[in-house]
């Protein structure tokens, strides 16, 4: 059965910023990084000339139609053994790139925009999707703090995030992302169950026929 449209809380101007509120403490941020996003792009760009993109497998065996990477001090991987943090790159044997400082700031920054302030990440797990990828509901649960919020950056092609519950049968509602929206949860929202619908086909004017969607973490 498709996710069911759930209308959206009431959306508030703070400080030139649209809020969306998903929960008590989940919120987006509407094109709050669209004014930095030639440099996110950039950034993506370098980092996967060290560590490129690739399919990972799930401990099912399942290879993930969306394409991954990561920088910063541990990168999220996935294999036959299970799911994990780990400081080297298992496709290079050499450290992940180092995190962009436009990244950092940018978590950081949206991090204090919704309420969680002096959010500093460590792991930041960038996601290719091309038309067709998707990512099924899952919940972050491999860092050790799961005090620390999540903050979720969209860049090119729109999507459908998918935010659902506390258990996976929950009710699921369909959100509309483009190009520069931000996404934050924490605290009671921590473990929400939340994916991303079929990417559609298009063209973006910044990335092509790509959407990128980064992850800041506190895994450590």
């Amino acid at each position: 059965m498709p996710p069911e449209f759930i209308p959206l809380a009431l959306a508030q101007d703070q400080d030139g910023v649209r809020r969306v509120v998903l929960g008590a403490r989940a919120v987006l941020l509407r094109g709050f990084a669209r004014e930095c996003a030639p440099e996110l792009v950039a950034a993506i760009d370098a980092i996967a000339v060290v560590s490129p993109f690739r399919h990972m497998v799930t401990p099912g065996g399942w290879e993930m139609s969306v394409a991954l990477t990561n920088c910063g001090q541990v990168g999220w991987v996935t294999d036959r053994t299970g799911y994990r943090y780990d400081a080297i790159d298992p496709a290079t044997g050499r450290s992940w790139p180092a995190m962009p400082y436009a990244f950092a700031d940018l978590a950081a920054e949206a991090a204090e925009a919704a309420g969680f302030s002096g959010f500093r990440p460590d792991a930041c797990l960038v996601n290719r999707y091309t038309p067709g990828a998707r990512l099924s509901l899952h919940q972050d649960r491999n860092e050790r703090d799961l005090g620390q919020p999540i903050v979720s950056v969209s860049l090119g092609l729109p999507a459908i995030f998918l935010w659902g519950a506390k258990r996976r049968a929950g009710k699921v509602r369909r959100i509309p992302l483009i190009h520069g929206d931000v996404m934050v949860w924490g605290g009671p929202d921590r473990l929400t169950f939340h994916g991303v619908h079929f990417l559609a086909e298009g063209e973006h004017p910044s990335t092509g026929g790509y959407r990128f969607n980064f992850t800041f973490r506190r895994a450590l």
